[in-house]
């Protein structure tokens, strides 16, 4: 009868915390442990939890999608019903999240909400592109309104924290989630970073249409030896502040309200262990105040490493500043038995529950735990069609014109065209990798948006032209996660001659190539960047009919083009542009929207050259302006020549643009002025276009050595053709600062050079002096 009565009395409190919550005020994504207006609630609730209830709270179990009415009888439910659970992900629906929530709400003994998260990557069911070609926009203000989309999508089916966005900064294409970030460029990384996390949270986490942001992967992940996956990270220090973590940083100043750790490792300690990485840089040096997540079974893969056992792992994560256990269930079932053995604190398992509960009350989720449980929202919110109509806009700017050899492009819609490739008419493809919510037959592909787009005024012939890969084993590691592409019976030389048929009676080839949606992403690291060759035997054939031919490029990362580029006329590379694939590439194609997407990730000339990437270092012994030509004793190949096929920022368009008169408005600036650049820049071809312009800056002398160039400005402008427009940038001292060799964060007095042009090569040149 006792413990019936106390079992009462604490719920009875439990609920009139949560009604306190309701009259609290809103406290920002940062709130601090030591000074938020939860602090009272939050010590109340930690009074009454047992140890189990605290340590439960630092478990996070994949659910899986369970089915409506069969939740409550699941290993989950029971250890939910038991307080051993604060989050799940890898659930969705609200009729699923609702049963769950309804479990920790009604028959667990504190009555704390569930946290649900998902990984809500580039778009929700509505899908974008992938990361990699949403970045090859340069329209911060269009990536926002992408997260704030699909932050309201899956908010409405009851999710309301995603494992995004990634900023990882990678140069080596081999590494297959370089297709899950924003390229090779810290700055440009940052301003990424900053707009995905406002567009999910917003500027209050209680509004039931955003959700929690959470940042990875924490750190380096991109920098993996070998581009292999889950592989060593070892840099310097140097490198690591002054070029690859800055987008974090972006992130925390933006107030994410979470960060991932990353599986690698850092000076020879796994980041999911790292105190170094998770206390002293994230927290004591960035003020870093929410709550810190392992990658999926990150605790228990530092066995592996080489750390210890489940238990020793587990305390390692705690004690270095991890607060949440994604699925190993180390902290649920080892720190009771390291608290006893002092391997663990108390202090610190409450102040991991603490920053669990203050995400929670952020959430709104003790005001109204079922706040992201409406079935209305469900059914009105969720692919419609102003949605679908945002997508295809984002998708078709995104997309990067490589080559446009006597203006092929943009098409006619007359006469007959051949839709020929193994890519031409997947719908299940068209979302790229990490598209987990898309349903991919909703997607349109190739051939749909085509036949939409022109509808009778031209004749559409379509052959699949070949496989995907000559080995069928390969295709299957390629094609998954319902992505699957059929294969195809017929004989490679049948599939061949059907194209060629086709393409006989045609005035023009599209042919749709490349990677299939899973040869990138998590897992899918390559040693080969060329196009696949059956693939690439089917363009040469469609080219020797001397027909022309466009190259509509599916990839989720910078490939080894050389070939396609000297032989096939015009190269469109689309990435893999979401569910409205199709219409958006068919936008493109026949001129109803110019082009005007530029590269965030160096295309090398071969797998050699990797890692390659615009803002290197200078050598000893440079080849400076003889780029193609080989000079023994100097540094280059001597096989291929260094620069790369396309380079850092690289984008053509329908028309042209001519850069000219760039002025500085002084030649000398002191360390409390700006200096103030312009340029003019001219649509000087036959169609209205946007231009990316963009702004490089050389520190000629440094303490120690500095970049060849580092971009530190662009602007999106749209110009009609035949008109000039001033852009116009301001530089401060902010802009010249770098970490140097004690790791201080200076501007040093000395001479500097301005780029300012159309890629990352541009030979628009001015100067000036940061005086003492």
């Amino acid at each position: 009868m006792s413990k019936l009565i106390n079992t009462k009395t604490i719920s009875i409190f439990i609920v009139a915390l949560i009604f306190i919550g309701c009259n609290s005020n809103q406290t920002k994504s940062s709130s601090t442990l030591e000074d938020n207006p939860f602090e009272f609630k939050i010590d109340s609730i930690l009074n009454l939890m047992t140890l189990e209830e605290k340590i439960g709270q630092l478990n996070l179990p994949s659910a899986g999608q369970f089915t409506t009415g069969q939740a409550t009888n699941s290993d989950i439910g029971s250890k939910i019903e038991k307080g051993l659970v604060g989050g799940l992900f890898n659930i969705k629906t609200v009729a699923s999240i609702k049963e769950m929530q309804k479990i920790a709400i009604e028959k667990s003994r504190l009555k704390i909400p569930l946290i649900f998260g998902m990984d809500v990557i580039h778009g929700y069911q509505t899908t974008f592109p992938i990361p990699l070609g949403l970045s090859t926009s340069w329209n911060m203000e269009m990536i926002e309104k992408t997260a704030q989309m699909a932050a309201k999508e899956a908010t409405a089916d009851g999710i309301n924290w995603t494992f995004s966005p990634m900023v990882d900064i990678s140069r080596d294409p081999r590494w297959g989630r370089i297709s899950e970030g924003s390229g090779e460029d810290a700055y440009l990384g940052s301003k990424i970073a900053e707009a995905m996390v406002k567009g999910y949270q917003g500027t209050d986490l209680k509004q039931n249409k955003t959700m929690m942001a959470c940042v990875k992967h924490f750190a380096l992940y991109g920098a993996a030896e070998a581009g292999r996956d889950y592989n060593t990270v070892d840099m310097s220090r140097t490198r690591m502040y002054n070029e690859y973590l800055s987008p974090y940083k972006a992130a925390i100043d933006a107030g994410v309200g979470s960060v991932m750790a990353s599986f690698n490792e850092i000076d020879g300690v796994p980041a999911t262990g790292n105190k170094w990485l998770l206390t002293d840089l994230l927290r004591e040096d960035w003020k870093f105040n929410g709550f810190v997540v392992t990658d999926y079974t990150g605790i228990n893969e530092m066995i592996e490493h080489g750390i210890g056992d489940l238990q020793d792992a587990s305390a390692l994560a705690l004690n270095a500043g991890v607060d949440m256990d994604m699925v190993g269930e180390g902290f649920l079932t080892t720190l009771k038995k390291s608290l006893e053995e002092n391997k663990v604190s108390i202090a610190n398992i409450d102040t991991a529950v603490k920053r669990i509960l203050i995400a929670k009350y952020q959430l709104g989720l003790f005001d109204d735990p079922y706040k992201y449980c409406d079935e209305n929202r469900a059914k009105s919110e969720i692919f419609t069609t102003e949605n679908k109509a945002f997508a295809r806009k984002v998708s078709s700017e995104s997309m990067v014109l490589l080559k446009n050899e006597n203006q092929l492009l943009p098409l006619k819609k007359s006469g007959t065209i051949a839709l020929v490739g193994p890519l031409a008419n997947t719908r299940e493809n068209m979302a790229g990798t990490w598209s987990v919510a898309t349903e991919q037959e909703k997607s349109n592909s190739v051939l749909d948006g085509l036949k939409e787009v022109i509808g009778d005024k031209a004749n559409i012939l379509y052959a699949k032209g070949s496989n995907v890969d000559y080995d069928l084993d390969y295709e299957k590691r390629i094609t998954m996660f319902g992505k699957d592409i059929p294969r195809d019976n017929r004989t490679d030389k049948q599939l061949l001659d059907e194209a060629l048929l086709i393409a006989k009676k045609a005035d023009v080839i599209v042919a749709a190539i490349g990677e299939s949606a899973e040869l990138s992403g998590e897992s899918s690291s390559v040693t080969n960047l060329q196009i696949p060759q059956v693939q690439k035997d089917l363009l040469n054939a469609l080219l020797k009919t001397g027909k022309p031919v466009v190259l509509v490029l599916f990839t989720g990362r910078p490939l080894a083009i050389v070939e396609e580029n000297e032989n096939v006329p015009a190269i469109l590379n689309v990435w893999f542009p979401g569910s409205e694939a199709g219409l958006a590439i068919s936008d493109v194609l026949f001129g109803d929207v110019n082009p005007s997407g530029k590269l965030t990730a160096t295309f090398p000339r071969n797998v050699g050259q990797v890692p390659i990437f615009y803002n290197h270092k200078n050598t000893g012994r440079p080849l400076g302006n003889k780029e193609g030509k080989f000079e023994k004793f100097r540094s280059n190949y001597l096989d291929v020549r260094n620069e790369p096929l396309y380079p850092f920022g690289y984008g053509l368009s329908y028309t042209t643009f001519s850069y000219s008169n760039l002025k500085l408005d002084k030649s000398s600036i002191s360390k409390n002025e700006k200096i103030n650049i312009s340029v003019n820049v001219t649509n000087s071809g036959n169609y209205n276009g946007k231009e990316v312009v963009q702004l490089y800056i050389r520190d000629v002398i440094g303490s120690v050595t500095r970049p060849v160039r580092e971009l530190k400005g662009f602007k999106k402008v749209m110009i009609n053709k035949g008109k000039t427009q001033t852009v116009n940038f301001s530089v401060s001292i902010e802009d010249l600062k770098f970490y140097n060799y004690n790791l201080d964060f200076v501007a040093e007095p000395g001479d500097f050079e301005v780029f300012v042009g159309t890629n990352s090569d541009a030979d628009l040149k001015a100067t000036f002096t940061l005086s003492n």
